[in-house]
């Protein structure tokens, strides 16, 4: 009977051999590696195709295929699989070129009254204006194919991503304004009582509305959570709409407390209401800094009536610039408002809203909450 074929003899070194070695237990590696490092190693031990073959369950040949292309390549080069050449590709690269500049076009601007691409129009419109311009491949193109060129590319033409232009020439300035506020805010909150009692008394107040405030009422009694059933409230998909409210606040910076007013409108009177609300809540020698945005009733002409009427200095406003109204502080607190006290509410007739508001601010005041500007606070100083 024949012996064992043997072949030449396999030579590594030390690093190679631990590499391997490693390999050859590793629960995380391709098992087609794991599965020729074993080989290579046990071929080490007994230099015989069908003696390891035998031991590890595999056809000799794939064995000697195994250590003939580690003597040529090298042992570590046999673990992966040789490059194939694979199918010739049948739409060229000028055609996918032509395909990713259309698809950075608009569809609205090719005759279609769509105003962006899907995959299956660009397809569409390749299939049938590809051949046309040269690109003959293009012919039959499928919506599948498209989406693998385009995203090899990372073009995603069916998306919008929105920014925000810079509308406003001074916005530098008018930041600075605001942020040399808030460093005011930080100055007289680390100042001893003393120095506070010795200079002019301020407040510094943020002030903001929060419009379209919905009085919605339930059409059907909210269901209790029920275990095993459904773990929190049930409520009825249909609802009656009773109008909206605006809420009108100025946030005091040094306190914490919330002066708020809730009316149907949010026009130059009720902004005026607000004011004399601070007015009486502050003494007469004290200077109130608002900080607010560039709305109309901030600005307007029985506005600036009024404030005609108060003693001089006692109302500084600190615009925002445009767009900029996230350097208001107070937006911070309609945010967490409305995710806590609005979040959810239903109320029976409009009034009801209303209390339910003022409620909710008085439960603010009751447990203030004094916020803090921090975000380029530095370059103020």
């Amino acid at each position: 009977m024949a012996g064992w074929r043997r072949a030449v003899e396999l030579a590594m070194t030390d690093e190679e051999i631990a590499t391997l070695a490693a390999l050859s237990r590793s629960r995380t590696e391709l098992a087609s590696r794991v599965s020729r490092a074993q080989m290579l190693l046990a071929y080490r031990e007994n230099p015989s195709f069908c003696a390891v073959g035998q031991r590890l369950g595999v056809h000799h040949q794939t064995v000697q295929r195994c250590v003939e292309r580690a003597l040529a390549d090298g042992p570590l080069a046999a673990l992966d699989d040789r490059p194939r050449p694979g199918k010739e590709p049948t739409i060229t690269p000028e055609a996918k070129a032509w395909l990713v500049s259309l698809a950075c076009d608009k569809a609205k601007d090719h005759g279609y009254p769509h105003e962006l691409w899907t995959t299956r129009l660009l397809a569409r419109h390749a299939r049938e204006h590809g051949p046309a311009a040269g690109h003959a491949c293009l012919t039959n193109l499928v919506q599948g194919t498209v989406c693998k060129i385009l995203g090899k590319e990372e073009i995603k033409p069916h998306k919008v991503r929105y920014y925000l232009e810079n509308r406003d020439a001074e916005f530098e300035r008018k930041m600075a304004e605001v942020l040399c506020v808030y460093h005011e805010v930080a100055v007289l909150k680390k100042a001893p009582a003393k120095s506070k009692r010795r200079g002019k008394p301020v407040a510094i107040v943020s002030c903001d509305e929060k419009l379209g405030i919905q009085a919605i009422a339930t059409t059907a009694p909210d269901l209790p959570p029920e275990p095993g059933i459904h773990a929190g409230f049930a409520r009825d998909h249909e609802y009656k709409r009773h109008g909206t409210l605006s809420l009108l606040a100025g946030f005091d910076l040094l306190t914490g407390k919330v002066h708020a007013l809730v009316r149907d409108r949010h026009r130059s009177r009720e902004f005026i209401e607000l004011l004399r609300l601070l007015d009486a809540a502050y003494p007469r020698s004290t200077t109130i800094k608002l900080i607010l945005d560039n709305h109309s009733a901030h600005i307007s002409r029985e506005t600036r009536a009024w404030l005609a009427t108060r003693p001089s200095g006692r109302f500084e406003f600190t615009f925002t610039p445009k767009h900029g109204s996230w350097l208001n502080l107070i937006e911070g607190f309609f945010s967490k408002f409305a995710r806590s006290v609005l979040r959810h509410i239903r109320v029976a007739p409009k009034h009801e809203l209303k209390e339910r508001i003022m409620a909710g601010i008085d439960d603010v005041n009751r447990h203030p909450v004094i916020h803090t500007w921090s975000y380029k606070l530095a370059e103020a100083a």
